[in-house]
């Protein structure tokens, strides 16, 4: 089974726009991280100024939606703009699954993230395709 749900980027505003939607879905958020909750790396430093805001948060709106969305737009990561702060994230069943699907919507676009195991334990990968549309993809299958 795939699922496709929209994922918002946000400059620094990420906390009150989820607030809002909580009230318009009348939904209530599962899931908020901080980039302070992350796993500091030596390759990835997050300016202090961005250590309260949103890495990930996710608002169940139905049975079958997701919204998700983080903060983004300081020097470490692409300014936000109309047209680049929203992105597809799929989830599939397996790994294998993952693979496909990001290595066609990869094909003459840019990998931003390969496909891997990341800190939070997930296979997950971003992109953007020829077509210059933004695609995050996980797999529910939790090893590789």
């Amino acid at each position: 089974m795939i699922n496709i749900n929209p994922y918002l980027a946000f400059p620094g505003t990420c906390e009150d726009a989820f607030k809002f939607y909580e009230q318009v879905f009348n939904a209530k958020i599962s899931r908020l991280e901080r980039f302070s909750d992350m796993p500091q790396q030596d390759d990835l430093v997050v300016p202090e100024p961005f250590m309260n805001k949103v890495m990930h948060v996710a608002l169940p709106i139905s049975n079958e939606a997701i919204l998700m969305g983080s903060d983004g737009g300081d020097e470490w990561s692409p300014k936000m703009t109309t047209g680049n702060n929203v992105t597809l994230s799929v989830a599939v069943d397996t790994n294998d699954e993952a693979d496909r699907i990001f290595e066609a919507l990869a094909e003459d676009g840019k990998i931003a993230m390969p496909m891997g195991i990341t800190f939070w334990g997930e296979y997950f990968g971003m992109c953007t395709d020829r077509f210059d549309i933004n695609w995050m993809i996980s797999s529910k299958q939790k090893s590789k």
